[in-house]
């Protein structure tokens, strides 16, 4: 029972249980211990009905009587077996205590299960604790700074607040780059010119909300490739790279129909048709070169700003040299301007023109299409008008002749029908194997859709499988690699070899006791086997025995008496019998009761007793005073 005592501890210190390094076993356990340990493991149960257990005994009797009652219905609910009540709580006794919390440590959940085995070290311990920590601050309610009170101080956070203000990061990739050279630059830029990530964003404030920001984005887009590939990529039977190369050429595509459909039609596609752009930078040309000169941004270089600047100021030196001459050159400047304003109103006139020209010619095109439709459509109605009258004419030559002409109709007709029925039974003949053939390959069609469709399901179940292994594989080696450092960090004097002796002894142990109950149940059945054959053969004896002088008895008087002591030893040797197993009997009760003794001396059952007075002491004197306290009012 070490063992099990053992373990059952380490799962209740796990759940939060504070049992102290002195106690090593479940007879050292106090009532307040088994009270604090059972609604521990309660509330990780059923957070619901161990909310409102609490973890200590109070004071008062009648109180603590309730909390009992509360314990032990509380653990019937749970699913509980054995016999429980207050007195489980109160007065218990070592094997009852062992059982309930074996129980209540068998229905804990599986992850509690799985931290219960991992090594408590301390970096566990503070892991835990900051978990512990955040936990209870997220469930505390944040208030704003101008509603806190200076009783809020220990459950806000007194850190200034900052707007969540995200800025792009730049990270490095562990991704492999198709070229040696490609990865080596990247390598090189990533570790002497790209700045830190904390360097990156213009404001301190704003690395955390990056970096959220910025896992985020990551996880998702991660999230909606693996949901896109396990739903299309899959079915379309294509590698990760062919499956994105295609859908990179989609979007092309579709972004070139969304373009052509945008472009205005040029000057020359009214006579000949929409000009056709095979390639998308074509299409951005177009675009370009259809746009205003003013509304196109140019980049310009060092060189062109310097000229520019130079030009404005030299131009700017000239008209401030010569204001002079500008005015006694008035006159000539009106008309000029004069002129200027009839070229403009010419150059109006000849734009309206030829606008007007120009949506007149679209107007005649749109004409000349409709002229052109229409025009199909007559030539159309005229040929099928010709066939019509070749038929009547044919049908008018015929008429002098007619009834010769009826005739040959007749005889064309019987052939033909003739011939409808030949290439029937012909058609019939090739048209069953044929239906044959087709029916053998929709079934392998199909058969082949059910294989496709089964392994596909295969696949994906397959995917499922690697991810679960994949997560279970980094969960166990994370938990390797803590094992390994909590390795490092144990004493080295303690040698596993006296662990692995201790357990080959304990097995040996069992071995030898099996060996030996094996061997003496065998003893008792052979022991029985040749009592209950020496039982028959006494039986058959005396019954022999008992015919053959009984049959002389008749006759002599010697051998009736005889008769009568055979029958005498006959019932004193089954009395001795009788007595033998009725000592046995005896002896197996006294051994029962003298088990049942050191049980209930285990039990402590007059500490129990010795308690049970005390606390019926203290609930009179309760009584005492609360009627003295009902007198009093």
């Amino acid at each position: 029972m070490e063992e099990v005592d053992k373990i059952l501890i380490h799962a209740l210190k796990q759940v939060g249980t504070e049992v102290s390094e002195e106690i090593d076993s479940v007879r050292q356990f106090s009532s307040e211990l088994i009270v604090e340990a059972v609604v521990r493991c309660i509330r990780v149960i059923d957070p619901g009905l161990g909310s409102t257990l609490p973890t200590s005994l109070p004071p008062g009797m009648s109180a603590r009587f309730r909390v009992g009652m509360s314990l032990a219905q509380a653990c019937q609910d749970i699913g509980y077996k054995g016999e429980i009540g207050y007195q489980t709580f109160l007065y218990s006794n070592e094997p009852e205590i062992r059982s309930l919390l074996m129980c209540l440590v068998e229905k804990l959940p599986r992850e509690s299960a799985e931290t219960s085995d991992q090594p408590t070290g301390k970096s566990v311990v503070l892991q835990r604790a900051i978990a512990a920590a955040i936990k209870a601050q997220l469930a505390v309610p944040w208030l704003p700074t101008n509603c806190r009170l200076p009783l809020h101080g220990e459950t806000q956070s007194p850190a200034a607040l900052h707007n969540f203000h995200v800025q792009p990061l730049s990270l490095p990739n562990c991704s492999k780059g198709p070229g040696k050279k490609q990865l080596k630059e990247l390598n090189d830029y990533q570790r002497d010119i790209l700045p830190p990530v904390t360097a990156q964003p213009s404001h301190h404030a704003s690395v955390v909300a990056s970096i959220l920001e910025q896992h985020t984005a990551e996880l998702s887009a991660a999230q909606e490739w693996d949901n896109e590939w396990n739903s299309q990529g899959l079915l379309s039977r294509l590698t990760p790279q062919e499956y994105q190369s295609r859908k990179l050429t989609r979007l092309r595509k579709r972004i070139e129909e969304q373009l052509r459909s945008a472009a205005l039609p040029s000057p020359e596609s009214a006579f000949g048709g929409p000009r056709s752009t095979s390639d998308l930078g074509e299409l951005l040309q177009a675009f370009r070169a259809s746009a205003p000169s003013d509304h196109i941004l140019t980049k310009g270089t060092h060189f062109t700003h310097t000229q520019k600047f130079t030009f404005t100021q030299e131009s700017a030196a000239v008209t401030n040299s010569i204001p002079s001459r500008l005015q006694s050159e008035g006159d000539s400047q009106q008309r000029q301007q004069e002129e200027l304003a009839s070229l403009q109103q010419q150059l109006q006139q000849l734009c309206s023109d030829v606008n007007q020209l120009t949506a007149d010619m679209k107007h005649m095109s749109v004409t000349n299409t409709q002229v052109l439709d229409e025009l199909k459509q007559r030539e159309m109605g005229n040929s099928e008008k010709e066939e019509k009258m070749q038929v009547k004419k044919k049908t008018i030559d015929l008429l002098p002749d007619a009834d010769n002409n009826l005739l040959k109709l007749q005889a064309l007709v019987e052939a033909s029908a003739k011939r409808v029925v030949n290439l029937a039974s012909q058609w019939e003949k090739h048209r069953a194997p044929l239906i044959d053939e087709h029916r053998r390959l929709k079934e392998i069609c199909s058969n082949r859709d059910l294989e496709s469709s089964r392994k596909l399901s295969e696949i994906k179940s397959l995917h499922d499988k690697i991810r679960v292994s994949t997560e279970e594989a980094r969960k166990k080696e994370e938990m390797y690699k803590q094992l390994v450092t909590e390795l490092e960090n144990l004493p080295q004097d303690v040698s596993r070899s006296a662990y692995t002796q201790r357990i080959l002894e304990i097995v040996s142990n069992i071995k030898k006791q099996k060996e030996e109950i094996t061997k003496i149940l065998s003893d008792t059945k052979e022991l029985q086997k040749e009592i209950n054959s020496l039982t028959g053969k006494l039986d058959r004896t005396f019954a022999v025995t008992d015919e053959l002088i009984f049959k002389d008895a008749k006759k002599d008087e010697s051998v009736r008496k005889s008769y009568k002591y055979l029958a005498a030893l006959h019932e004193n040797c089954n009395q001795l019998i009788q007595t033998i197993e009725d000592t046995g009997t005896i002896l197996r009760e006294i051994r029962d009761l003298e088990e049942q003794i050191e049980t209930e001396n285990g039990n402590k059952t007059v500490a129990n007793l010795e308690r049970i007075l005390d606390d019926y002491k203290a609930i009179r004197q309760e009584n005492s005073a609360l009627a003295a306290k009902v007198r009093e009012g």
